[in-house]
């Protein structure tokens, strides 16, 4: 019997860091402009959800999760790990969660926005997936090609999402959404944590308080009382 004791987490990273932050200045250099397009949808979405119209601002980030599916994680991540192709599926499988979510109204919040602390905490780590995550490679010395952008790479879109739920959904739909990004965010700070890569891999350590965070936003909405105002918005 294999004694599982003797492997360390980079046991199960078949890629070095210098591969993988190369793999996410490629996604930069092969769609750029497109980032500039990538963020305005975000931006858009963002405006939509506060403007009470959530299921369209639940539907126009599907395009996003299926072009990450295609661009990075079929086309590009996969190259490196064995495991991408099921995470290239399981983001397919949140567009088209996404999609149910958007034609059917059903589990969508259509209360008025309040500064309650979910919806706060969803704001906060909006605004972190689309603005302060791709400065981050531009206040450490990188490049524009480094930064990884909400509709470009995974990790942004998985952030993003996570803070959107907050503000957008409640019930099953909440739980349901959560569910994917939520994985993929965490594989991925264990990811950067294993790979130990300088300054790059400090970054595992906001990808699991984004995780956190959005737990507690879960948790609080899903026990919140409903509010009695539930006009229908679309």
């Amino acid at each position: 019997m294999n004694d599982w004791t003797g492997y360390r987490l980079q046991d199960f990273i078949p890629f070095t860091a210098d591969v993988y932050f190369r793999l996410l200045e490629r996604m930069g250099e092969t769609f750029w402009p497109l980032h500039l397009l990538t963020l305005a949808i975000g931006a858009a979405t963002l405006v939509l959800a506060f403007r009470q119209r959530p299921r369209l601002a639940v539907l126009l980030p599907v395009p996003l999760w299926l072009f990450v599916a295609i661009a990075f994680v079929f086309q590009r991540y996969a190259e490196l790990n064995w495991a991408g192709d099921y995470a290239g599926w399981a983001f397919i499988a949140q567009a088209v969660l996404l999609i149910v979510i958007a034609l059917t109204g059903s589990g969508v919040d259509k209360a008025p926005r309040a500064t309650s602390p979910p919806v706060i905490i969803g704001a906060a780590i909006s605004l972190y997936g689309l603005i302060i995550l791709p400065l981050t490679a531009l206040l450490s010395g990188g490049s524009w090609y480094q930064a990884q952008m909400f509709g470009i790479h995974a990790d942004p879109t998985a952030i993003t999402t996570l803070g959107l739920t907050l503000i957008l959904l409640r019930s099953w739909a909440l739980w349901a959404t959560f569910l994917i990004p939520a994985i993929w965010v965490l594989v991925s700070g264990l990811t950067l944590r294993a790979l130990d890569a300088g300054p790059v891999a400090s970054g595992a350590g906001m990808l699991f308080a984004v995780l956190a965070a959005t737990l507690l936003g879960l948790v609080w909405k899903s026990f919140a009382p409903q509010p009695a105002n539930m006009a229908d918005n679309c």
